[in-house]
């Protein structure tokens, strides 16, 4: 519980700074146009890579004894993968709207 609160105060401007992300993020995915939909989905795409990357690059670089940092780094690695399947599956989707029926 020590390295809970150690790790909240010594990263709280990041920690504001994700929360007022995820807030402006849902703002905008909430009014962008259906139509903008996809252009938006292949930049979030894009975003989820960088997010990987930057997990595995953490992940590299930190201690083993700092599970918290490792547990941060595994989740987003997760929620980036997540992300990523998600928009090709839905992108695959839409092209084949798009194919001709035999």
């Amino acid at each position: 519980m020590e390295h809970i609160a150690q790790f909240i105060n010594e990263n709280i401007i990041l920690i504001y700074l994700l929360v007022f992300m995820v807030i402006l993020g849902f703002e905008i995915i909430s009014n962008v146009p259906t139509i903008l939909h996809t252009p938006l989905m292949s930049g979030a795409n894009a975003i989820s890579g960088i997010v990987i990357i930057g997990g595995i690059l953490l992940m590299r670089r930190t201690d083993s004894s700092d599970t918290i940092t490792i547990i941060m780094a595994a989740i987003a690695i997760v929620l980036g993968m997540v992300n990523v399947i998600g928009g090709f599956a839905v992108t695959n989707r839409m092209l084949s709207m798009f194919k001709k029926k035999k």
